[in-house]
């Protein structure tokens, strides 16, 4: 049936759509119990594109892992830097890209990720997911082929019956690109968790349609958008979106803790379950 779309965001590619329904569903419904709804199964599907980003496998021995000298593009070190300031800004324990360090490294990358790793919010993440993670954001948004590709899982993953997107972090992009695509009266309603959607320069100056006069283009079928942040969401560097997308998004505010950027504290937040609830009853 698919009333309810999910579109997940990066670093998922050893995964798979039943896998993520799997570890979303839960926290999903938990989210509605809190707020007085539910949801079965048959209802919900997700728009993978994970196998996109994963590569294909080799005789030899693999790939080496990646290191700090990988971050040679200006886009990835614009959005690690961007990462590192706002770890410093919301983690006390961190130091910023100003301060004063012990580092011995003279390159401003390796201490950027260095500050990132032992921060509460990316926990003792090894460099070879940070900078992985940046080259998939990267190559979303410079490479032609691969962001059609990934927004055609998620235009072939709607339907006529399909009244919600729910999408996270890179998946919000994805979500909301494709919704421009679409050229139905549906799906109309959008909820964004821990988006970077409103980020100048990197993000938004990028999407596609463009924005004009300084202003995101709003989906023509939606009804609804609620945007989900937590003010402690590193890569939700721009918390509202209301202020960059005309229309009506009501930006809504939630504590997931530790894990401020992790999809499934979003999920369970009773301030999702209500905007799920709300989507679903308000829409046919």
């Amino acid at each position: 049936m698919g009333r309810v779309v999910l579109v997940h965001g990066i670093a998922q590619q050893t995964m798979g759509p039943e896998t993520l329904v799997a570890r979303w569903l839960p926290a999903l419904r938990d989210g509605l119990a809190l707020a007085g709804g539910s949801l079965s199964s048959g209802e919900v599907k997700m728009a993978f594109f994970g196998d996109i980003f994963r590569p294909s496998g080799t005789r030899n021995l693999g790939e080496p892992p990646l290191t700090a000298a990988d971050v040679t593009d200006p886009l990835d070190q614009e959005l690690l830097l961007n990462w590192w300031a706002e770890a410093a800004r919301v983690d006390p324990g961190v130091s910023g890209p100003a301060a004063t360090t012990r580092l011995r490294t003279p390159f401003v990358i390796q201490r950027a990720l260095d500050a990132l790793s032992h921060s509460r919010f990316f926990a003792d993440l090894a460099d070879q997911l940070l900078v992985g993670a940046l080259r998939q954001v990267r190559r979303y948004l410079t490479e032609s082929d691969i962001r059609q590709r990934v927004r055609q899982r998620v235009l072939d993953t709607l339907t006529e019956d399909t009244r919600l997107v729910v999408a996270h972090s890179l998946g919000s992009v994805v979500a909301y690109e494709a919704l421009h695509e679409v050229g139905t009266a549906y799906p109309q309603a959008l909820i964004t968790l821990g988006s970077p959607l409103g980020i100048r320069g990197m993000i938004f100056d990028r999407l596609t349609p463009a924005p004009q006069a300084g202003a995101g283009r709003w989906p023509a079928q939606l009804r609804t958008w609620t945007n989900i942040a937590d003010r402690g969401d590193v890569v939700a560097l721009v918390k509202t979106l209301a202020p960059v997308f005309p229309g009506a998004i009501t930006d809504v505010s939630v504590h997931n803790g530790a894990k401020a950027h992790d999809v499934r504290p979003y999920l369970t937040a009773r301030e999702t379950g209500a905007a799920v609830r709300a989507a679903l009853d308000r829409l046919p």
